[in-house]
């Protein structure tokens, strides 16, 4: 079983950077895929960026140039670096353990930081 822990939310102004933690506790920590959503209110949950277990990135393309997702595998610590950050990137940040590809029970998720970017 594996516990997420987010931190690094807060209030920042447009054009500002963030950087979110997600910290996984448990065993096994590279065998499983990471992504960050986000979700504002009165909106779906949406994905923002994802690492494979091989390393490959993906982004969504409203955060692709200005977001970068990362792990620190010996402080099994997965970041989202957010800068040029806009209005829009407002919301409540999640991170997610997807291990299904191995085991259909391994899906964990964190319990959220807000971000909120406004002047």
């Amino acid at each position: 079983q594996v516990q997420l822990v987010e931190s690094g939310g807060g209030l920042v102004q447009p054009g500002g950077s963030l950087r979110l933690s997600c910290v996984a506790s448990g065993s096994s920590f590279s065998a499983y895929t990471y992504t960050w959503y986000r979700q504002a209110p009165g909106n779906q949950r949406e994905w923002v960026a994802r690492l494979t277990t091989g390393g490959s990135t993906t982004y969504a393309d409203s955060v692709k140039g200005r977001f970068t997702i990362s792990r620190d595998t010996s402080k099994s610590t997965v970041y989202l670096q957010m800068d040029s950050l806009m209005p829009e990137d407002t919301g409540v940040y999640l991170c997610n353990a997807d291990g299904t590809s191995w085991n259909p029970n391994f899906y964990y998720w964190g319990q959220g930081t807000q971000v909120t970017v406004s002047s």
